[in-house]
């Protein structure tokens, strides 16, 4: 005699699974979460577009003679396309002086800021100290004073050491104290396992030699968007330079693109786009490469933070 075996109890998921009308659509949230995926990047697209038009107006306005500058209605691209724009702005003021100006002042800025933000970021870091967490906030708390502010000040501090009028008043203040780049620093050596440091001091090595040959080569990705963050602000930098450079020969690129548009700002609106794209493009391009190492960094310097 065949014995039959019992039906097995109904579940909630089997009755789920054949109720009529109930029965799951594939991939239906998957459609709704890549239709908003789509409308995002549009948006986005749509948004960063409109933040670009203007240099893409720029580079497009340095490339059309003074002609089509002038001629009603004013056309979107250039024709015919030329160059000259380019050629007489750099011989028009030295260019090739104010290059080396802001050149040499971003690499000794940079290098200095590298080595003191570093070492200020490892003391504050790993170093304790009576004090030292009162300091940090103190220091870090400057960065809400507009520069505006300390302008004056800091003029009388460069007149008294007779530094007016002298690439020094923008070098050495600048690598001495940056209040971002030690934050920035410190977080990353929070970030570092203690076992690293603990091991270099059992085998008897010093502060100095912990930083030196175990904190400092940990540091490289902290090291290149300090770097790239510090050379763009070093390079923009305006209202300093305006207010402590006199000679023209120790201007840099900002500075001589601001003399160069009052000479021809409203002749020949082709050359001053030329000059703007002369002083642009190197830091868009230096930004280009290191952007994704900025966003690292500005994600990590909140990691650890206590």
């Amino acid at each position: 005699m065949t014995t039959l075996n019992p039906p097995a109890p109904a579940t909630e998921s089997t009755i789920a699974m054949t109720a009529p009308g109930l029965t799951p659509r594939p991939g239906g949230g998957r459609g709704k979460r890549r239709a908003r995926s789509t409308l995002l990047h549009v948006v986005l697209v749509a948004v960063g577009l409109l933040f670009v038009f203007p240099f893409i107006w720029m580079i497009l306005t340095s490339f059309k003679t003074l002609p089509q500058l002038l001629k009603a209605p004013l056309s979107f691209l250039p024709a015919p396309f030329t160059i000259q724009n380019y050629i007489d702005a750099w011989n028009s003021v030295p260019f090739a002086q104010a290059y080396f100006n802001s050149i040499y002042i971003g690499v000794l800025v940079v290098v200095g800021t590298i080595i003191t933000a570093s070492m200020a970021g490892y003391a504050f870091a790993r170093i304790r100290f009576r004090g030292g967490r009162v300091l940090f906030i103190v220091f870090l708390a400057t960065q809400m004073i507009p520069a505006q502010v300390t302008l004056i000040p800091f003029y009388l501090l460069m007149s008294k050491l007779g530094w007016v009028d002298s690439h020094l008043s923008l070098i050495v203040p600048a690598l001495l104290a940056n209040p971002f780049a030690v934050f920035l620093m410190r977080q990353f050596v929070l970030a570092l396992p203690r076992e690293l440091e603990e091991a270099a001091l059992v085998d008897g090595a010093g502060r100095f030699r912990i930083f030196w040959s175990v904190v400092l080569p940990n540091l490289r990705p902290g090291i290149a968007a300090l770097s790239i963050i510090t050379a763009i602000n070093v390079w923009n930098a305006f209202l300093f330079p305006l207010v402590l450079l006199n000679t023209p020969d120790l201007f840099t690129v900002p500075l001589l693109l601001q003399s160069f548009q009052g000479q021809f700002g409203s002749v020949n609106y082709g050359l001053v786009m030329a000059a703007s794209a002369i002083s642009t493009i190197p830091m868009l391009i230096v930004f280009i490469i290191g952007q994704r190492k900025i966003i690292s960094s500005m994600a990590a310097s909140g990691l650890g933070g206590r």
